[in-house]
């Protein structure tokens, strides 16, 4: 049953990926909304200028067909599910703000820093409303043992840290053809996994729902990328996989399970703070993704190195959750 479960749950989510990628890719280019790539960026990329962008709606769209019709089938549909699908929605739609502005407005750095955070911490908030009037726990719990520590008051903080953070982690990891695509794949199976193992159906259900939505977007979005997901999709990602993580109370288990995502804001940061305070600057250019092309990797050498970080920390997670 449950090998059936993954296997339909996958193919349905990748189908409906791949059947709307040709009929949505051209509508993204008639109208335009092509990606406009940063003069400061590597000069490789700025062939890719003019590739769709936008492309998270059809990741989006899969994952709400999908994991509703999954679940309806296979589970019942719960509270947990509506909390997913309303941070994966809320911060989509934030994303597709921000790229509605770059590409239609030709502002090439969308929303403001301000306004960007105020909508994620409101879609955070709301969403932390909602998991306290289910009367849901506000402990974290040590991975791979039975400690668990009552945060109480601070939780909610918490809670609202991890979204806006994790978001932006994934969205900084988008930068290179199919980067995001197949960490995410990796990381929602690995969550997948963990979720079934604790008999959290309905968010095991979501996450390979994301698994397979991702896969069939990454048939376009691999190198060279037909489309990219833009923000819509890198910030309904990271919303998602947070959400996930605190469904399950594996908030502590993310960092190493989404370990190329923290990493690569650690490089933005280090970053920062070593050319603020020296003048100096550690990596050729951050996030750490560019560091490895301007040191002469290939891209899709890049790509691959760090989908097998991921795995290898997937399998880590999953090693110290299940069988530490």
């Amino acid at each position: 049953m449950l090998e059936q479960v993954i296997l339909f749950t996958i193919i349905i989510g990748f189908l409906i990926s791949v059947v709307l990628s040709p009929v949505f890719i051209p509508f993204l280019r008639r109208l335009k909304f092509g990606q406009s790539i940063r003069e400061e960026g590597p000069k490789s990329h700025q062939k890719k200028s003019g590739t769709p962008t936008m492309g998270g709606v059809m990741i989006i769209i899969s994952i709400i067909i999908t994991t509703i019709a999954m679940t309806i089938k296979f589970s019942e549909v719960s509270m947990n599910m509506f909390m997913l699908l309303f941070v994966t929605v809320g911060y989509g739609l934030l994303g597709f703000l921000d790229d509605y502005i770059k590409v239609a407005m030709k502002r090439n750095l969308g929303l403001t820093s301000k306004q960007k955070l105020i909508g994620q911490i409101v879609i955070a908030a709301v969403f932390y409303a909602v998991y306290y009037a289910q009367g849901l726990p506000t402990d974290i719990r040590i991975p791979g043992t039975d400690v668990s520590f009552d945060l109480g008051f601070v939780y909610p903080i918490l809670v609202i840290f991890m979204l806006v953070g994790g978001s932006n982690a994934v969205n900084l990891t988008d930068g290179l053809d199919g980067l995001l695509s197949g960490t995410a794949a990796i990381a929602f199976g690995a969550f997948a996994i963990l979720a079934w193992n604790q008999s959290q159906y309905d968010v095991a259900i979501f996450s390979v729902a994301v698994v397979g939505a991702v896969l069939g977007f990454l048939v376009f979005n691999a190198h060279p990328a037909k489309v990219f997901m833009g923000d819509t999709g890198s910030l309904a990602l990271g919303g998602a996989i947070v959400t996930v993580a605190i469904l399950t109370k594996l908030e502590i288990l993310l960092v190493i399970i989404g370990g190329v995502f923290v990493i690569e804001t650690l490089s933005v940061i280090l970053q920062v703070i070593s050319f603020k305070t020296t003048g100096k600057r550690i990596f050729k250019m951050s996030p750490l993704h560019h560091h490895y092309e301007l040191v002469g990797w290939s891209e899709w050498r890049v790509v691959v190195t760090f989908w097998t970080a991921g795995l290898l920390l997937a399998v880590l997670g999953i090693y110290i959750e299940v069988w530490l």
